[in-house]
């Protein structure tokens, strides 16, 4: 079964898109999906505790996630500061990911 990479750039302030989207990832792992869902730019904002319920909905779910280090030091955040489940990741191990075999990735 492919696995999905969703990478969300966006946050709550841009509006209702990024939830919709960690809707979807939530979806995807209930169905069995392998579902790593990346947060880079505004999106980093979305792994800070209760910022989005979708976020934690798709954790719950079986997502993975990853968080872009550099958006985050960017933004004058740190890892500390994000959801436990957070982990940081750069760029080039998103790239990898983003090339492997099996892999479907949506980028929003």
């Amino acid at each position: 079964m492919p696995g999905f990479v969703l990478i969300e750039s966006t946050g709550r302030e841009s509006g209702p898109g990024a939830a919709r989207f960690l809707t979807d990832a939530t979806a995807l792992a209930r169905a069995g999906h392998p579902v790593r869902v990346v947060l880079v730019q505004e999106g980093v904002t979305a792994a800070l505790p209760g910022a989005l319920p979708e976020l934690d909905q798709a954790l719950r779910a079986g997502a993975e996630l990853s968080v872009d280090a550099f958006s985050v030091t960017q933004r004058g955040l740190s890892g500390a500061e994000l959801v436990p489940e957070a982990r940081m990741t750069e760029m080039g191990e998103v790239a990898d990911a983003l090339l492997a075999p099996d892999t479907k990735v949506v980028w929003h």
